[in-house]
């Protein structure tokens, strides 16, 4: 009885167009020729075999990477991308701060049968703690 292996997460097939190759792969490679290739002819003359090879390696070699370069689901230019962002342009330490309203509403209460007045606070909360028993959300956004 023939017998044929079913990938278990089928979103990670891609499809194929010719000879076994992504249309990106493709793309990639296409362009690669396109400019290595030239890159040979034309400069093999003026500084030898060895040294026009190096150079259309050189040329070549991010093309390829593009083409075959993958981690985790993303291409390389996005793992790229996201290097950047984390290491160069967003803060590197994001510190976790909650608006405890519990805390609050304890020390307003607190201070309300004690006689005391209350701290400073801003009258958004003094409002929310007054109308405890009506189901309010705190006004404004959460800071990150």
């Amino acid at each position: 009885m023939a017998y044929v292996n079913v990938p278990n997460d089928l979103s990670r097939i891609k499809t194929k167009i010719a000879f076994n190759l992504t249309k990106r792969q493709l793309i990639c490679f296409g362009t690669a020729a396109a400019i290595g290739v030239p890159t040979y002819i034309f400069s093999r003359s003026a500084i030898g075999n060895t040294g026009a090879m190096f150079l259309m390696i050189g040329l070549m070699l991010p093309f390829f990477l593009l083409a075959m370069y993958e981690r985790d689901g993303l291409p390389f230019e996005k793992v790229v991308r996201n290097i950047i962002r984390t290491k160069f342009l967003w803060p590197t330490t994001r510190p976790y701060k909650t608006n405890n309203f519990y805390a609050f509403l304890s020390t307003t209460q607190n201070n309300n049968i004690l006689g005391n007045n209350p701290p400073n606070y801003r009258k958004e909360d003094a409002q929310l703690a007054n109308n405890t028993n009506k189901k309010t959300t705190r006004p404004g956004k959460a800071k990150r």
